[in-house]
């Protein structure tokens, strides 16, 4: 993908990134604390997490395309060094959340077979630090990751004094 209504793909594909994943992170951090919400998203939780999983190399990909079409530079090197650390972080949120929503989540089966064991207390408050720890990781990430494509396309993009106004 390299254009997409004569604008480079990376540059509107980016928006999904950054807010499908810091909102799976969110969910995923708040389903994993509070059992009740996950019932309430139910399968929502993990398919959000897949969506914004799967936005991470196609805004990769692009962004690869537009690395080729702009002026090598620093700050693009450096955005695209920090781009390919992403689909980790992704990856550990959708692992998370379905294994959130597999645990927590799912309605309750008929009552066709043996019970099966509740998810013990111990396991809740693993889940829910390892989720807190994975979804700040993500956010954070995003986060370097923007920042550093922002400079990269605003470095001297810009004045810092405004114009004369012949444009309002």
């Amino acid at each position: 993908m390299s254009l997409i209504n004569g604008l480079p793909a990376h540059v509107l594909l980016v928006h999904f990134v950054v807010v499908l994943v810091p909102l799976s992170a969110l969910a995923l951090v708040v389903c994993a604390v509070w059992p009740q919400a996950a019932r309430r998203l139910g399968v929502a939780l993990p398919l959000l997490a897949l969506v914004a999983l799967l936005s991470v190399p196609l805004t990769t990909q692009a962004g690869e395309w537009l690395e080729q079409h702009v002026g090598s530079t620093a700050l693009v090197r450096r955005h695209a060094e920090l781009g390919d650390g992403l689909v980790p972080w992704a990856g550990g949120v959708f692992l998370l959340a379905a294994a959130v929503w597999w645990t927590v989540g799912r309605k309750p089966a008929p009552e066709t077979g043996p019970r099966s064991a509740p998810v013990g207390p111990v396991i809740r408050v693993a889940a829910a630090v390892l989720s807190v720890a994975v979804a700040a990781g993500a956010v954070v990430d995003v986060y370097r990751i923007g920042d550093s494509g922002a400079k990269a396309a605003w470095q001297n993009g810009f004045s810092k004094t405004a114009t004369s106004g012949e444009d309002r």
